[in-house]
């Protein structure tokens, strides 16, 4: 598995780079200050969506590989994967799941602010819990520091310069904004369709077990933080948000990450690729579900 090679290079790492932001930059768009205040006021909302995204989802992507045994490299990109914040696609799928769409816009951007330390943290924390990952991290000599800096080029950067331009121009904003984020989903479909496409040999030969592997730690992710809201007592509404910004993680950062500080090792890459793709069908196949039964808010 360790000597699969992809066919990516680094004029498709900058566009994903570059799809990322404009995703970002489209989802800023809609977050306003008082999103923030909001959720100051409503803490246990967003405390447990913290949680479940930088505590909870790490810990069982840890325990499912350990479970499994699986190889070093596919361990390393699900904990890679892990650890990312939300992606932008939970805002769309919260919303046609019937749940509090205002407290899924709100997490993305406290997660994102919040994945310049914990993404670096959390990779490598859970990494050196196992010898062959720990191995693996002392031979690509991961720098924190450096990887705190690309998050901050690709996810802080165009989340606040969203940010202001919304504050700056709200009416424009307001019209750009389902737009730029439809723009960034196709691009971002089209360019996980062509590393399928541009690997596909690859793919067929280790489909199966690259699939299992997502789809558990997919479902992990959703019960995991549907789980945590509820522990936490948070609204029906609310827990269906939780759920679902755990479950879509921001698998392009995952990509870049795998590609700046691991060399774009083709088992991680698999992974990487593969939970960027299958959290579409996924959050889709969830989100319709959900829609079909209003949140009962009784308790």
């Amino acid at each position: 598995m360790t000597t699969i090679e992809l066919n990516f290079n680094e004029t498709a790492v900058m566009g994903v780079n570059l799809i990322l932001a404009l995703l970002i930059f489209g989802v800023a768009l809609s977050i306003e200050i008082k999103d923030f205040r909001r959720l100051i006021h409503l803490p246990r909302a967003p405390l447990a969506g913290a949680l479940a995204q930088f505590v909870v989802m790490p810990a069982l992507t840890f325990l499912l590989t350990y479970w499994l045994n699986t190889p070093a490299g596919l361990t390393l990109g699900l904990l890679v994967v892990s650890a990312c914040p939300g992606g932008n696609l939970s805002n769309i799928m919260t919303h046609l799941a019937r749940g509090s769409a205002a407290l899924s816009i709100g997490m993305t951007g406290i997660s994102t602010l919040l994945a310049l330390f914990f993404t670096p943290l959390n990779i490598a924390l859970w990494s050196s819990l196992r010898p062959d990952t720990a191995a693996l991290m002392q031979q690509v000599s991961l720098d924190p520091w450096q990887m705190l800096g690309t998050i901050g080029l690709v996810l802080i950067l165009p989340l606040v310069l969203g940010m202001l331009f919304a504050h700056r121009y709200p009416a424009l904003a307001q019209k750009l904004h389902g737009p730029v984020r439809i723009l960034a989903f196709l691009f971002f479909f089209v360019a996980v369709i062509g590393a399928f496409a541009a690997n596909w040999e690859q793919f067929l030969n280790y489909a199966g077990l690259v699939f299992g592997i997502i789809l558990i730690q997919n479902t992990l992710a959703y019960t995991g933080g549907y789980l945590t809201a509820r522990l936490m007592q948070l609204r029906e509404a609310d827990a269906r948000a939780v759920s679902i910004e755990t479950g879509i993680q921001n698998a392009g950062l995952a990509i870049i990450i795998i590609f700046s500080f691991f060399g774009g090792r083709g088992d991680m890459l698999l992974i990487g690729a593969g939970v960027g793709a299958y959290q579409i069908a996924s959050g889709t196949l969830l989100a319709f579900l959900w829609s079909l039964f209003p949140p009962d808010e009784s308790h």
